[in-house]
């Protein structure tokens, strides 16, 4: 039996169909330290993890059965890919599992700040009706600009079908993806049209901080940014004094670069001034890394890591 490590909580239908196959062994190790799994590991044929370890040489390298390494997510950043691949790891992730939810998340945001409903809501509740200061804008009429097509960009692009707008899309890796309603744009006429701008790209050596001062400032007019990707796409101190300037309306950060791997400890950074700034302003709308993270996604996730570890490993 080939023996898989789940380091983390995720829906149990990936251990359910995995065992199920009868090639499998499922063994829970979420509670587990690094220190134990040092240990513990070195007959592991597979890992499943969401974001608790980083899955570096200095940890694979207690695992030398190792297989696979299978991912509740979209994003890889936690994980050495290179040295991966030069040991012959199979990586699995799961973008398809959460793409919708990313989608609907993206579409909430903006109407949200857009409508400016996050203050509304606070107003109302605070014993002020204040129907001027919070009168919002509409969406139909705009120019949205997509920054990266994949599959959470798409979905974001699906949602937005129902509206009367102009959407822009930029892909450095992917062309030939336009039809009548995206139109395929370079990221220049992504920067100069858009009156919103949504990132949906990974966090590599290329794209952090790709939101910085020089993205600002060759923004053709004031928008509203949207990032559900990951933190540091977006330079936050840079995205503080474009909020200073006008030449950001109001940004909606389902994610930031002041997020650790473990996220209960988000709080203890609040002495920052930046962190501040984003907790204490009207113009920042924040949730907790949740973009992806619906009932429903939870269960996807893992049933897509399903379908690829057992169409892979059964050929």
């Amino acid at each position: 039996m080939k023996k898989v490590f789940f380091l983390d909580t995720v829906h149990p239908i990936l251990s359910e169909r995995l065992i199920q196959s009868g090639e499998y062994e499922c063994i829970e190790a979420h509670n587990w330290t690094r220190e134990q799994c040092e240990t513990q590991l070195k007959d592991a044929h597979g890992l499943v993890i969401r974001s608790r370890f980083t899955l570096d040489e200095s940890f694979l390298q207690f695992t030398p059965t190792l297989g696979f390494i299978a991912r509740s997510g979209a994003g890889m950043e936690n994980i050495d890919e290179a040295y991966c691949e030069k040991r012959g790891i199979q990586l699995y992730n799961a973008p398809e599992g959460n793409r919708n939810a990313v989608g609907e998340h993206a579409l909430g945001m903006l109407l949200c700040m857009m409508n400016k409903i996050h203050t509304a809501n606070r107003d109302v509740k605070n014993g002020i009706w204040d129907r001027e200061g919070n009168r919002g804008v509409e969406l139909d009429g705009k120019t949205v600009g997509i920054i990266g097509f994949g599959n959470n960009g798409k979905a974001f692009a699906k949602k937005l079908r129902g509206f009367d707008i102009t959407l822009l899309a930029y892909d450095k890796y992917k062309t030939g993806f336009g039809d009548d309603f995206v139109i395929e744009a370079t990221l220049e006429a992504v920067l100069r049209k858009s009156d919103v701008i949504s990132f949906h790209i990974p966090q590599n050596e290329e794209t952090i901080h790709f939101a910085n001062q020089e993205f600002f400032d060759g923004l053709g007019k004031a928008i509203y940014l949207l990032n559900l990707s990951r933190g540091k796409i977006v330079e936050t101190n840079s995205l503080i004094q474009s909020i200073q300037k006008g030449t950001t309306k109001a940004a909606g950060l389902d994610v930031n670069e002041f997020e650790k791997n473990s996220f209960e400890n988000f709080f203890e950074s609040s002495h920052n001034e930046e962190l501040k700034f984003l907790l204490e302003s009207d113009k920042i709308l924040l949730t907790p890394h949740v973009g992806g993270w619906s009932e429903e996604s939870y269960y996807k996730l893992s049933s897509v890591l399903a379908d690829k570890i057992l169409d892979i490993e059964e050929q």
